[in-house]
């Protein structure tokens, strides 16, 4: 049986010496069980990255690289790609150009779904930086918006407060990050 589409695999080994044989342990045994399914490994694209190292990979929309936490310690930092950035960017710029003369309220229940998709989907990573950048981007593009609808010049920034564009206009604001926990580690009640 052959599959016809890309599957997408991460393996990913603790970086202590005491697990150094596992690498090429995995590998034999991931070869052996793919060949069972029919399924062939793509040479060109299977790769081994050490983050230890400085290296990095992507992997589902994310960036995955080696940093220090805020407590000094080594972890891994996920964030969303440029690539997916620039294309809710690009996407959320149609919509405005395509509905510029239609009212705010109007080009706001259509961005609305587009931004709590994006964001449900990227909050679970490292993604504060790139979130806040996409909010301030949008709350410009919504105050032009309002701007060109009364043929003025500028932002508004003195028009119309960040609460304001919120609460009165309900533009999506929900952009924190959420870290799941272990539902087995939470205690009992």
């Amino acid at each position: 049986m052959r599959f016809p589409g890309a599957t997408h695999l991460v393996i990913l080994i603790d970086a202590y010496p005491k697990w150094n044989w596992l690498e090429k342990a995995v590998y034999q045994r991931l070869l052996e069980e793919l060949t069972k399914l029919g399924v062939q490994l793509n040479e060109e694209k299977t790769r081994i990255v050490n983050l230890a190292n400085g290296e990095s990979f992507g992997f589902l929309g994310f960036d995955f690289r080696r940093s220090r936490t805020r407590k000094g310690k080594w972890g891994v930092l996920f964030t969303p790609k440029m690539k997916a950035r620039t294309k809710i960017l690009t996407e959320l710029k149609e919509t405005f150009r395509r509905f510029q003369s239609q009212p705010v309220s109007r080009v706001i229940e259509l961005i609305n779904p587009v931004l709590r998709g994006w964001v449900n989907y990227y909050r679970v990573g490292n993604s504060g930086r790139c979130f806040g950048y996409v909010k301030d981007w949008i709350e410009k593009k919504v105050r032009r918006h309002l701007m060109r609808a009364r043929n003025l010049k500028g932002f508004g920034w003195d028009r119309w407060s960040r609460n304001w564009l919120y609460q009165n206009l309900g533009l999506y604001s929900d952009y924190k990050i959420r870290h799941y926990k272990n539902p087995k580690a939470l205690p009992a009640q």
